[in-house]
């Protein structure tokens, strides 16, 4: 693990984070801004586990390709005029190989487009059942709570797995000479991180600095105005937003450290653990922080193993209530058309059905708690009812689906009235979720080396350029 001090310029490693996700909507003009006080790099994530193990199942990204390559275009057009690196980690949300080239398909569509020839450095970091398989049978591999020990059968039946890389392979990309790295999964602080590990700045503060700015206006007062500059030293921060009517306070700087973190004031990364708890905040002026006190802990140089995999089906319906008899007997209601629902479809199709599973879910009272109102709590004047049914197939989830759908529709608060109509959205009732993904691994491996997972490639479009150059002449 690089744990270098001393050699940084007396203003610092200036780091350019100009959004938390990459498609989450660049402000081109903050970033030109933040162009003019000499940077060192542009760096910033495009990956989380946040959305769930669709994306890493699929290895579809979450964002929208024309929101990629907004923001990709106005952080590579930066890139070639202020002639500094851009880092850019979990490419395509996941960080799996194919959403990394899909990024990579991205960029070299804008490079066409605007006449840009970066030489640009791509780091894969999708594991093979193989690869890890060797790990686990030395016992390299560990599980996280509250996760079980891994097996053969929970590694082959992963779509993808990827291993989260720290900031040694994007240093070593930018000192061969990349303009531009797009990586596999990393963690959100290494990539920011790196460029200032790389000119030596103190390992506590590039470490806290990175997990800081990880989500770019998170850490200030009006998180939705733009990114932020983090500029690291030897021994301490400061960070900024990049919009003058923003603000960084102490308070919101170091309040990020509560996001996505079980313990706040110890960060554990790849190689290393960040101890925070000794640090100090401090406002320089009324947009800015400074931070000391940040200790960088060597470790055993672990990658955390990421993997889903596909499972069930899903059909999904909708409606919505407002009946007084309903909704003064919610719990009741629901408890009785469940078991109905589940009767039903044991009667009506049998054994062929498989395992299945019935869901209603009622948003407006306690669909997110899982848990009901006190007593005390009068009940809404409507609410949305979903229903879920989860099966082996798609075919069999939506047999599920019209089978209950009377139920669904027309079930009455009580036997022998007359029977209701609720209100429903869409027609048809049947919403086809299609495939469900699940995480299956929560796992750290062991390396020998920071580059042992990682794969390294180039696409120089600088050679490239010269060579159709002088082809033509």
């Amino acid at each position: 693990m690089i744990d270098q001090v001393g050699g940084v310029p007396r203003q610092g490693i200036k780091i350019l984070v100009p959004v938390g996700a990459l498609g989450a909507g660049i402000k081109a003009a903050y970033v030109n801004d933040g162009l003019q006080s000499g940077i060192h790099a542009i760096a910033m994530d495009a990956g989380s586990t946040d959305s769930g193990p669709y994306y890493l199942g699929t290895g579809r990204p979450k964002y929208s390709r024309d929101a990629i390559k907004r923001d990709l275009r106005i952080a590579m057009l930066a890139q070639a005029t202020a002639q500094v690196p851009l880092l850019i980690g979990s490419c395509g949300t996941s960080g799996c190989d194919a959403a990394v080239d899909d990024t990579v398909a991205i960029a070299l569509e804008i490079a066409a487009e605007d006449g840009l020839t970066p030489k640009i450095a791509v780091l894969h970091s999708e594991q093979s059942y193989d690869s890890l398989y060797a790990k686990l049978n030395t016992a390299q591999i560990s599980e996280l709570a509250p996760s079980d020990s891994l097996t053969p059968e929970i590694l082959q039946s992963c779509a993808h797995i990827v291993a989260m890389m720290g900031p040694e392979p994007y240093i070593e990309a930018v000192r061969a000479g990349a303009d531009i790295v797009l990586g596999g999964r990393t963690t959100d602080s290494a990539v920011l991180a790196a460029v200032p590990l790389m000119y030596g700045a103190g390992a506590g503060p590039a470490w806290h600095a990175g997990k800081t700015a990880e989500c770019g206006g998170q850490c200030t007062t009006n998180p939705t105005e733009g990114g932020v500059m983090v500029t690291v030293f030897g021994e301490h921060f400061e960070i900024e937003p990049l919009s003058k009517d923003n603000s960084c306070t102490p308070r919101t700087v170091y309040a990020h450290l509560l996001y996505e973190n079980s313990d706040p004031l110890r960060l554990v990364e790849p190689g290393a653990i960040i101890d925070v708890s000794a640090a100090t905040y401090e406002a320089i002026s009324d947009r800015s922080v400074r931070v000391f006190g940040s200790q960088f802990i060597p470790q055993p140089y672990t990658m955390k193993l990421e993997g889903a995999g596909g499972s069930s089906f899903q059909t999904i319906m909708l409606v919505g209530i407002a009946d007084p008899h309903v909704l003064a007997d919610i719990d009741g209601f629901i408890t009785r058309l469940h078991a109905a629902m589940v009767d039903l479809i044991s009667r009506t199709m049998g054994d062929a059905v498989g395992d299945f599973d019935i869901s209603l879910r009622a948003y407006g009272w306690n669909a997110v708690s899982g848990t009901g109102p006190a007593a005390t709590i009068p009940p809404p004047p409507e609410i949305g009812l979903l229903f879920v049914a989860t099966a082996a197939t798609q075919e069999i989830a939506t047999r599920i689906a019209k089978t209950c759908n009377p139920y669904f529709f027309h079930f009455p608060h009580a036997m022998n009235v007359e029977l209701p109509s609720y209100a429903f959205p869409f027609s048809p009732a049947e919403i086809e979720r299609g495939r469900l993904y699940e995480f299956k691994l929560n796992h750290v491996v062991e390396v020998s080396h920071p580059m042992e997972l990682v794969r390294t490639s180039w696409i120089d479009l600088r050679t490239d350029a010269k060579e159709a150059v002088n082809a033509q002449t």
